[in-house]
């Protein structure tokens, strides 16, 4: 049997004006996230001639979730496999092609996760639950695009 989980938002545009989105060179893209009673997130397009570069933005997002869902299912499978994980760090990478059309995709996200254990005898298994991770990773099971992954791992 499948659980289903239900995500629920509401999604605000605040750069509305009075007269909204009519010149397509100046309307501001500015937009606020809000999801219960969890903290605001102050959106953009990426765009940088129309975007504020002091926001997030989707493809931030996007990147961001994928990066977060592989550090919490590694730390899940590193704790039930008994590695025990004292940091862990992830500079991701996401690589996106725009196209002639105006819209793009992304070609790939690189996870660079380093990773600190307890002990040097847990530093091999530690990087084989990087694959473990990924396979039980939501995001990235739901993505159409490579996630890679290069671990590095130390130990104390």
């Amino acid at each position: 049997m499948t659980r289903e989980h239900k995500y629920k938002l509401t999604n605000q545009w605040t750069g509305k004006s009075d007269t909204g989105n009519k010149n397509v060179k100046t309307y501001d893209r500015s937009h606020t996230v809000c999801i219960g009673d969890k903290p605001e997130l102050h959106l953009t397009t990426d765009n940088a001639a129309v975007g504020d570069k002091n926001k997030l933005n989707p493809e931030d997002l996007l990147v961001t979730a994928l990066s977060s869902c592989h550090m919490l299912s590694y730390l899940y499978v590193c704790s039930m496999e008994g590695v025990v994980v004292l940091d862990y760090v992830d500079n991701a990478m996401g690589i996106m092609d725009e196209n002639s059309k105006g819209g793009g995709q992304f070609r790939e996200v690189t996870l660079n996760p380093v990773v600190i254990v307890a002990e040097e005898s847990m530093i091999n298994q530690a990087i084989e639950l990087h694959h473990k991770a990924h396979e039980i990773c939501y995001i990235a099971n739901s993505v159409n695009f490579p996630v890679n992954c290069n671990p590095v791992c130390k130990a104390k």
